[in-house]
C-alpha cells in the first residue's frame, strides 16, 4: 500500500457516533484495573502489510516472553477499513488498549478524550527530539508518542540523468527555478523514451512546505485554515505549468499514478527523472527502479527565509483512555519505544525510529537504500525547522480535497485561482472545533 498517497476518512456513522460518544471519554482510564500481578490481556491494533503484521508479531512474542503475565492479542487490517473500524469500536466503548495512531487523527482522538495522557504514565523519553515528542500533544497532553521520524524529500534518478547529460542538482542551493529548468531540460531528451521530467503532487505535505516557505501557514495552531488564496494557488501554477509544457505528465497520467502502489509509479518504473516522497519509502521505490535513487532537499529552501522542511511523525502509539490496564499498556509502549530487541525486530518498518539512541543502534543492521533514507533524515533535521501544529478535527479530510482540486487546475476546468479559493472554502467546513 502507497502510504503517502492514501487517505482514509471516519465513516459517517462511525465520526458521528464518535462526536456523541467520546466526551464520556474524557473521565480517563479505569486506574484500578492493574491485576495486582495476575495475567492481563492487552489488544493491540495497527494497520499495515503482512509484513509488518509478521513483524509487529515477533515483537510481541518477545514481550511475552520478559512478561509471561501480559499477553497482548493483536488486531490489524489494511488503511482503508482501519478508521472506521476504530470509531466504531471507540463509540461502542470497545477500543483496543493500544492503537497505532495516524497524525491526521490524533486531534480527532485526543482533543475529545479518548486518548490516555502518556505524560502522566512514567514513559521514557529522554531520547527522543522534543520537536518530534511535541506533535503527539493535544491541548498539552500526550497522547500520541511518535514511533517513527520521516521527512518529505524530491528524488531523482541518476540513470536518467546521465543518459540525458544533466548534472545531479545541487540540493543544498536549488531552487524552484534551477527545479523547473533541470526537469524541463530531461523531458525534451527523454520525450522520445516516454520519460517525464518531474511532476508535482498536492497533497497536504506539498502545501505545508509551500506555504511555509512562502511566509504563510496551512492551519494555525487553533486550528484554523488560514492559507491565502494565492499561495495555494501559485503552487497549482507552477504544476499546471510544467504539465502544459510537456515538463509533467499528462493530466490523466498524474491522476493514476496517486491510485497505484510505490512499484507502479512513473518514478519506480523509471519513467520520471525528478520525483518526490518521504524518505523512508526509498526502500520500497529502489526496488522497482534498480537506479540507485537519489534524495535530495526540497527546492527553494535556500532562497526561502523559513526554512519549509520539518520532521514528521511516521505514526503514533497511543492507549485508548477506558483501558483497564494503563500500567501493563504504558509498560508494552515503553517496550516498544525504548527496547533495542524490538528495534532490531522493526528496524524501519514504521519509519526510523523516533528514539535517536535506537536509530543510532539499529544503523549498521540497516540496506543500503534504508542508511540512506536515515543518512538523510540527519542531514535535514540540523536545519528543519518545527513541525506544523496538529491537523485539526476534521483536517483528515484536507488532503483529499487539495488533491481534487488541483486536478480540477490540471484538467482546465478551474484556474488556480478559482482552485485555490474553493479548497480554501471546503477545508473551512470540513474542519471543526
Amino acid at each position: 500500500m502507497n502510504r503517502s498517497r492514501s487517505i482514509g476518512r471516519l465513516a459517517a456513522v462511525g465520526a458521528a457516533a464518535l462526536a456523541l460518544v467520546l466526551p464520556l471519554a474524557a473521565c480517563g482510564a479505569n486506574d484500578s484495573g492493574d491485576s495486582a500481578g495476575g495475567p492481563v490481556t492487552l489488544r493491540f491494533t495497527w494497520w499495515g502489510s503482512d509484513a509488518r503484521h509478521a513483524l509487529t508479531q515477533k515483537v510481541i512474542e518477545a514481550f511475552e516472553a520478559e512478561n509471561p503475565n501480559i499477553k497482548i492479542k493483536g488486531e490489524f487490517g489494511e488503511w482503508g477499513g482501519y478508521w472506521d473500524k476504530l470509531a466504531t469500536q471507540t463509540a461502542a466503548n470497545d477500543a483496543p488498549d493500544i492503537i497505532q495512531m495516524d497524525e491526521k487523527y490524533i486531534a480527532e482522538y485526543g482533543g475529545r478524550g479518548a486518548l490516555l495522557d502518556l505524560g502522566k504514565q512514567g514513559l521514557n523519553t529522554a531520547d527522543f527530539d522534543q520537536k518530534l515528542l511535541d506533535t503527539g500533544k493535544v491541548e498539552d497532553k500526550l497522547v500520541g508518542l511518535p514511533v517513527g521520524a520521516a521527512v518529505f524529500a524530491f528524488v531523482a534518478n541518476p540513470v536518467l540523468f546521465k543518459k540525458y547529460g544533466e548534472p545531479l542538482p545541487d540540493d543544498a542551493t536549488w531552487s524552484w527555478d534551477d527545479f523547473a529548468a533541470t526537469a524541463k531540460r530531461l523531458a525534451n531528451k527523454g520525450r522520445k523514451d516516454g520519460v517525464s521530467g518531474a511532476m508535482l503532487v498536492s497533497g497536504d505535505t506539498e502545501a505545508h512546505l509551500w506555504a511555509r516557505q512562502h511566509g504563510d501557514q496551512l492551519f494555525n495552531d487553533k486550528g484554523e485554515i488560514v492559507i491565502k488564496p494565492e499561495t495555494l494557488a501559485s503552487w497549482w501554477r507552477l504544476s499546471s505549468e510544467l504539465t502544459k509544457n510537456g515538463t509533467s505528465p499528462s493530466a490523466a497520467a498524474q491522476q493514476e499514478s496517486q491510485t497505484v502502489g510505490l512499484e507502479e509509479t512513473p518514478l519506480a518504473t523509471n519513467k520520471l527523472a525528478i520525483g518526490s516522497m518521504f524518505n523512508t519509502q526509498l526502500t520500497a521505490m529502489e526496488k522497482g527502479s534498480k537506479s540507485g535513487l537519489k534524495l535530495l532537499r526540497v527546492p527553494g529552501q535556500k532562497q526561502s527565509d523559513y526554512a519549509g522542511s520539518y520532521l514528521k511523525p511516521s505514526m503514533y502509539w497511543s492507549v485508548s483512555s477506558r483501558t483497564k490496564h494503563p500500567k501493563e499498556a504504558a509498560k508494552f509502549l515503553d517496550y516498544l519505544a525504548n527496547s533495542p530487541k524490538a528495534a532490531d525486530l522493526l528496524l524501519t518498518e514504521r519509519g526510523v525510529p523516533a528514539n535517536n539512541k535506537l536509530r543510532t543502534a539499529i544503523t549498521s543492521k540497516l540496506t543500503t537504500t534504508d542508511k540512506q533514507a536515515v543518512e538523510f533524515l540527519d542531514v535535514v533535521a540540523k536545519t528543519a525547522a518545527p513541525p506544523p501544529p496538529v491537523t485539526p478535527v476534521g483536517g483528515s479530510a484536507i488532503e483529499k480535497i487539495l488533491r481534487r482540486q488541483a486536478s480540477e487546475v490540471l484538467f482546465g476546468r478551474a484556474t488556480p485561482e478559482q482552485a485555490a479559493e474553493a479548497a480554501i472554502k471546503e477545508m473551512k467546513t470540513s474542519v471543526t472545533k
